[in-house]
């Protein structure tokens, strides 16, 4: 199926309104055939006294047949309703257009979200979200580009071409035939400019989505940028982008205008012969001035459909590319998150197990490699280790964020995959490291957790979360608007806010990645005091480096390098595993990794 067809297919909700928009383009097209008939009368028989025509004769009145003013006054107001006629057609016809157009590009932006959110997690890490966010806004428009800027226009011109030929035969065949001389040069010129022009198209759109993509950056990390005073280098960098767009875009433009300059002076030489030719016959008396006068009128109907189909060859290539990247979105495979054949999790208890799994996310190098464990109901269990060693992949695999390389990730030993995925991840509730804010409200942020909670259980959440102090000081309270990010609150008040949306969702799976990174000692021990109250409902895992998260742990997992190399109490793995007496060494006592440090040092530190 080429990129113009599946673009068409956006229109099979809409065929009603298509085959509105095809009836007055041929009531458009009747009115653009009469109207240049007024001024043949006017010329031939009004003005040179010339007999009118059998039939019309038979439909005039005699009284204004035989007055020449009467007859003038009549052939005007015709050719006035005639046209005022048409342009109430094509005012109806363009708002049609318009409203079908505008509906498809809105229809088709919610497809395209809809598949983007459905795209696995691991397309959103290798691809830049400008990328995505341009094909939603920009080439989401392909589709009005390609029907109203393409198709429709192009059906217009092919029904013109038709009727307007067919009338120029009636007329003068001899004429008829010349206006189709400057098809064959129009066809070469047309084969010759688009050949590239698609290519062409397609670089200038991967530029300006760079340059969006650079721009996304600079804003996203501007706090970065003004610390290391960094504006003018990343302004150097984004006009390095923008000259690349802006080059690659005049290189384009400059065809474009070859093309549209080539395609004039062919029209207009087709205009010219025909002139000259249509000149003689009315010297020789063999046609009427009047009649010239509507094979040029008509010569230009024939020639204004080709004219601007081929002038807007060039938007027509930049949606076909447009289109092309749209439709590279819908071929990625998505997730299938209700697979009518997936098991419904709605009543696991929540009990995980890993079995030999592994991970990579290319095939040069293991971020997990055949780990093994289990985490029941009513346990907290820990995972701590070096940066890199795999914590985070972990916590990504249990609501299939990502797929393992190799062996098999449980809930009530039940393979997750199995599982239907919304069914599952509505049993998980996860707090990530830097939890993000939705713009909205605080309680809005907080019933992101469970969307028909009412006030009490976001108010109760918050409180278990020991936020509700913060939010209760605040003017607007649980109704303060939260800006983009969240950037008005510090991390330890966003995390806080995490943690409430997540014990509102009351998930049976608890997911914590360094939950209280930023939060404050005593904060930090309020909210492991609700945890440990809510720990009987919940299987809790838990990614530390804190040691009074650790030490509180029903069974610590120690990873290294993407391998399991311990598990099991506090106590025990100062005793057995040199990696975690080190790691404690430095949460509890303050010495390096490398420094010696006794058993019973770190026993009595961390008691």
């Amino acid at each position: 199926m080429n990129v113009v067809t599946w673009t068409l297919g956006f229109l099979r909700p809409y065929r009603r309104q298509a085959g509105a928009i095809v009836g007055l383009s041929i009531v458009e097209v009747g009115l653009a055939a009469l109207a240049p008939w007024p001024l043949q009368l006017i010329v031939d028989h009004v003005l040179s006294g010339l007999p009118l025509p059998e039939a019309l004769a038979r439909l005039t009145p005699s009284e204004i047949a035989g007055s020449a003013v009467a007859l003038l006054v009549a052939v005007v107001v015709a050719g006035l309703l005639i046209q005022v006629a048409g342009e109430v057609v094509r005012m109806l016809h363009t708002q049609m257009q318009v409203h079908v157009a505008q509906r498809v590009v809105y229809t088709l932006r919610g497809d395209l979200l809809a598949h983007l959110q459905a795209l696995p997690l691991r397309h959103h890490l290798l691809t830049p979200t400008a990328d995505s966010v341009y094909r939603l806004d920009a080439d989401a428009h392909c589709v009005d580009d390609l029907i109203i800027g393409g198709v429709f226009p192009l059906l217009m011109a092919g029904l013109k071409l038709g009727v307007m030929f067919a009338v120029l035969l009636y007329v003068d065949l001899t004429l008829a035939l010349l206006s189709l001389v400057v098809a064959p040069l129009l066809y070469l010129c047309l084969r010759f400019y688009s050949r590239t022009m698609v290519d062409r198209a397609e670089r200038v759109k991967a530029l300006e989505s760079t340059m969006i993509e650079r721009a996304f950056e600079i804003l996203s990390s501007v706090a970065a940028v003004k610390s290391f005073t960094r504006e003018r280098h990343e302004l150097g960098r984004f006009s390095r982008s923008g000259d690349d767009t802006m080059r690659a875009r005049l290189s384009l433009t400059r065809q474009e205008s070859l093309f549209s300059v080539a395609v004039t002076a062919i029209t207009l030489a087709g205009t010219a012969l025909v002139l000259v030719v249509g000149g003689m016959h009315v010297l020789e008396g063999s046609l009427t001035l009047g009649s010239l006068l509507v094979v040029v009128a008509y010569l230009a109907a024939v020639y204004d459909p080709l004219s601007a189909i081929a002038h807007s060859t060039g938007s027509l290539q930049q949606a076909v590319a447009s289109a092309r990247r749209v439709r590279g979105i819908f071929e990625l495979t998505p997730e299938i998150l209700d697979d009518p054949a997936g098991i419904d999790a709605s009543g696991v208890a929540g009990r995980v197990r890993f079995d030999a799994v592994s991970f990579t996310y290319d095939e040069q190098r293991r971020v997990l490699d055949s780990v093994s464990f289990e985490a029941r109901p009513g346990e907290m269990v820990a995972v701590v280790g070096l940066t890199g060693a795999g914590k985070t992949t972990i916590a990504n695999l249990i609501p299939r964020l990502f797929e393992p390389t190799a062996g098999h990730v449980l809930v009530d030993d039940v393979d997750v995959a199995r599982y239907r995925l919304n069914s599952l991840r509505e049993r998980i509730a996860m707090v990530p490291q830097q939890p993000v804010l939705f713009t909205g409200t605080i309680a809005d942020n907080i019933r992101y957790g469970r969307l028909d909670a009412s006030d009490a259980d976001v108010e109760a959440a918050a409180r278990d979360a020991h936020v509700h102090e913060f939010v209760s000081h605040l003017p607007d309270g649980y109704q303060t608007r939260v800006r983009e990010g969240g950037g008005t609150f510090s991390g330890g008040e966003r995390q806080r806010l995490g943690i409430a949306r997540a014990l509102l969702k009351s998930a049976p799976i608890l997911i914590l990645d360094e939950p209280t990174s930023a939060v404050d000692a005593i904060s930090e021990g309020a909210i492991f005091d609700t945890l440990r109250r809510l720990r009987p409902g919940h299987t809790t895992i838990v990614i530390a480096h804190r040691l009074s998260t650790i030490r509180d742990a029903t069974r610590i997992l120690v990873l290294d390098d993407g391998r399991l190399i311990a598990q099991g109490s506090h106590d025990d793995l100062i005793r057995t595993c040199a990696l975690y007496r080190q790691m404690c060494a430095r949460l509890s006592v303050g010495q390096s990794l490398d420094d010696e440090v006794t058993v019973d040092q770190l026993l009595r530190a961390s008691s």
